[in-house]
C-alpha cells in the first residue's frame, strides 16, 4: 500500500466523495491492521448513532479537502 494514493484529482464530485469514504476506511485499516479484530469491532459501532455520526463527519472532512484539491470542481 505504498502508493495508493496517487492524487487527490478527481472528476466529478462524486469520485470525490468516493475518495473520502475510502480514505475513511484505509484510516481505520491503517490504525488496526488486524481484519479480525474490525470486523469484531463493526458489531459495537454498527447500531451506534453516536459512532456512525462521527464516521460522516469524518467522511466530510476528506471531502472538503478533496474538493479544495479540485479547486471545487470549477475548472474541470
Amino acid at each position: 500500500m505504498d502508493n495508493w494514493l496517487p492524487t487527490l484529482i478527481t472528476a466529478t464530485p462524486s469520485e470525490g466523495y468516493d475518495l473520502a469514504v475510502k480514505l475513511a476506511r484505509i484510516a481505520v485499516k491503517k490504525t488496526q491492521p488486524d481484519a479480525a479484530v474490525r470486523e469484531r469491532l463493526r458489531e459495537v459501532y454498527e447500531a451506534d448513532a453516536n459512532a456512525l455520526i462521527a464516521v460522516s463527519q469524518v467522511v466530510a472532512t476528506h471531502f472538503a479537502t478533496i474538493a479544495h484539491a479540485n479547486n471545487h470542481w470549477r475548472d474541470a
